[in-house]
């Protein structure tokens, strides 16, 4: 066993800890995943339990480094860029305008009144003033990732509380950057009166965000526009990860922070028709970079610490869930939400979040926490994480009990008013049409007369952009990328139409249908009685290109000779059979 063990480790010294990191992580986290899908948990919770293994039960020794080393540091902080410059292109000002109600009254009340019970708390309990408004925030702070994940898996993400967990969700996020810039001043970090330095970086940072906008208008968008003509999936990504990466160092230089140039990259083409492409390019990237994030919040937390002190972790947690579903059912009731959708909504932002383990290290590089301090939120964090997606299905029949009780009053909802971005994101029972030549071009018009609602995917930037001047939902999307498929909604779609000839592009995506909405109808064109074959191996519906022309050609030949006893079908099909 001594030899086995020696055999291992000489192999282990000589790979490079790096890679030694990278591969523990990733198959540690695909292990515990596994298991926590089983049981209906986040993801992001999995990741946190995979850090916690790995930096309490000797694991690290494998890869050669320590929980302090700058590698761990270095991946978690990329994995907040990148979450940031998603949180950036999924900010929507047309989609703020329509939520504006729920995000500034719902949200500012939400977190105003979160962070001050708790700030008043933590000075009570000895600590400085500004520590205290920055626990105050960061217990404010939920997981949008988490509650925006399980209104997808419920299948519920066009619920009323869906939406006011959005608004709210948005007017967190735009907190966030706030208080990144803010956040030197609190901390006496700059010169003179700290309401001028606070005055000072929010001008900086408007000034920053403003000048990252005309950028991406004059400079950035033509850029983009050149990219997409080109064709190139690795030129695109290619340019998508350097603008994100630009503008982010930009942010840095200028004394402001890499998660602010992030958020402001993001920003620039949100309103582009290419925010949905870009964002398919870059989830793969951020989803595992966001997983390394987790896992390096996960290292710090000790299990002894919390096993000495599992008490008050779960007494904190209780404080935590039960604090902020209280105010935010107060809050978005007070604005006239259904109750029920309230209650939902209440149940999905009532955990802390990433941003608030964020917010806390960013406050530790000013002045460090104490370490049971540290370790309290980051369990805490981890607790009520895992939480929200069994109150989230809790609040359904709860809500219908207390209907039933009469606690409760049934409210018929009025509908909303359809946006360009609402509607790609709420469009259900529709028709997938990929490409949009004179074949999807007809499709299209032909299902709109017959009352269907339709969406657009289509790699021509001129088209994308004259569909949606015209109010069609259209992606700027690859529909070989899983992301785009989920993008268009393609669970809830009736129908695909590949549109366009190519066989293998859609040999590609009908297997990535299939595994999203086992029950849709494909439709697919190609040219050969070969690619036929192929697709209908499949399970495509094929419209086959030559026999279409064939039948079309014999029956305006024959018509010429008036020969109505020829029937051009019978015809086609006899000579393609002995074809």
């Amino acid at each position: 066993m001594v030899l086995e063990w020696f055999f291992l480790a000489s192999g282990v010294a000589n790979v490079s800890p790096l890679f030694a990191l990278l591969t523990l992580v990733l198959v540690l986290a695909v292990l515990v995943s596994l298991v926590l899908v089983k049981f209906k948990q986040s993801l992001l919770v999995g990741y946190l339990l995979s850090g916690v293994m790995i930096g309490n039960f000797g694991l690290l020794w494998f890869t050669g480094l320590d929980k302090g080393n700058p590698v761990i540091t270095n991946f978690a902080e990329i994995g907040v860029i990148l979450l940031m410059f998603t949180l950036g292109i999924e900010f929507s000002l047309s989609e703020f305008k329509h939520l504006w109600r729920t995000a500034l009254i719902g949200g500012g009340l939400q977190v105003g009144i979160t962070a001050g019970i708790v700030g008043i708390l933590a000075t009570a309990l000895g600590f400085p003033m500004a520590d205290s408004i920055v626990l105050g925030v960061a217990v404010a702070l939920s997981s949008t990732a988490v509650s925006m994940m399980s209104f997808q898996d419920m299948g519920q993400q066009n619920n009323p509380g869906a939406r006011a967990s959005l608004g709210i969700a948005l007017f967190q996020d735009v907190m966030v950057i706030v208080f990144f810039l803010v956040m030197p001043a609190l901390y006496g970090k700059g010169e003179g009166a700290v309401a001028g330095q606070i005055g000072a970086a929010l001008l900086k940072g408007g000034l920053f965000l403003a000048g990252a906008w005309l950028l991406g208008r004059y400079g950035l968008t033509p850029l983009l526009h050149a990219v997409a003509r080109t064709r190139s999936r690795e030129l695109f990504t290619l340019t998508v990860i350097g603008l994100c990466a630009g503008v982010a160092f930009a942010g840095g230089a200028l004394d402001l922070s890499l998660a602010l140039g992030a958020f402001a990259a993001g920003l620039v083409v949100s309103e582009s028709i290419y925010s949905h492409r870009i964002l398919s390019d870059i989830l793969p990237f951020k989803d595992l970079f966001l997983a390394i994030f987790f896992i390096s919040v996960g290292l710090l937390i000790d299990l002894s610490a919390i096993a000495a002190d599992w008490a008050h972790v779960l007494l904190g947690s209780a404080i935590i869930l039960i604090l902020k579903s209280g105010i935010l059912f107060g809050v978005l009731k007070w604005i006239k939400l259904p109750s029920r959708a309230a209650l939902l909504a209440a149940g999905s932002l009532a955990s802390t979040g990433e941003f608030s383990l964020v917010l806390i290290g960013k406050a530790g590089g000013y002045r460090p926490f104490d370490a049971s301090v540290e370790q309290m939120l980051l369990v805490c964090t981890a607790v009520t994480m895992a939480v929200v997606p069994s109150l989230m299905r809790g609040a359904g029949p709860l809500g219908k009990w207390l209907e039933k009780k009469g606690v409760f009053k049934v409210r018929k909802i009025v509908p909303e008013a359809m946006t360009a971005i609402k509607a790609v994101k709420d469009i259900s029972d529709h028709a997938i049409i990929c490409g949009y030549g004179p074949v999807g071009r007809s499709l299209n018009e032909a299902l709109k007369r017959c009352g269907v609602s339709t969406l657009v995917m289509e790699l021509n930037s001129d088209t994308v952009r004259m569909l949606k001047s015209e109010g069609q939902p259209v992606l700027f999307a690859d529909s070989t990328h899983p992301e785009a498929l989920d993008l268009a909604g393609i669970k809830r779609a009736r129908l695909v139409a590949f549109t366009f000839p190519s066989v293998r592009m859609t040999s590609i995506a009908v297997p990535l249908v299939r595994e999203r909405n086992n029950g849709i109808f494909i439709f697919a064109r190609a040219k050969f009685a070969a690619e036929v074959r192929i697709l209908r191996e499949l399970g495509v519906q094929v419209i086959h290109d030559e026999r279409e022309s064939a039948v079309a050609m014999v029956r305006a030949a024959i018509s010429s000779y008036e020969r109505a006893d020829i029937d051009p079908e019978e015809v086609v099909g006899d000579t393609m059979e002995e074809a």
